[in-house]
């Protein structure tokens, strides 16, 4: 019996680079964005609010990150009937909203991102540009 199993991490420079990207996507689409990434464990390793983002949008990104990794799927996915419960049992760390993804590589969860400040689509957008950017598994 084994009492310990290899895990994954994102690195530093996998951080930076997302968060490069999720600003260079949010440029090109003329909105500024609120960007959180957390590792698997929902602590976040990188923060940014552009100029001109909702500055209240940082904290629902900061929560659709953590959802994105605690349920290891979209924050979407967490069905309608039950978001506000979900986010009122978790004090606000887990939404419905658009804009949550997990962190996959190789299929292993490492993390999740979350944007906000701009429509739900645009926040999917930009948080599918974060993963491609270090090459992570496409939701």
């Amino acid at each position: 019996m084994s009492f310990v199993e290899q895990t994954a991490i994102l690195t530093d420079a996998a951080v930076f680079t997302m968060l490069d990207a999720g600003c260079a996507k949010a440029v090109e689409m003329g909105q500024p964005q609120c960007l959180v990434i957390v590792d698997a464990s929902g602590v976040d390793l990188g923060v940014m609010r552009m100029r001109g983002a909702k500055y209240l949008s940082l904290r629902s990104a900061r929560a659709k990150a953590q959802t994105g990794a605690s349920a290891g799927g979209p924050s979407t996915k967490i069905p309608e009937g039950v978001r506000v419960a979900f986010g009122q049992a978790t004090d606000g760390a887990m939404t419905g909203l658009a804009g949550g993804l997990p962190v996959r590589v190789s299929g292993v969860l490492v993390g999740g991102v979350g944007v906000g400040s701009g429509s739900g689509i645009q926040d999917i957008e930009v948080a599918e540009a974060m993963l491609a950017a270090i090459g992570a598994d496409p939701i």
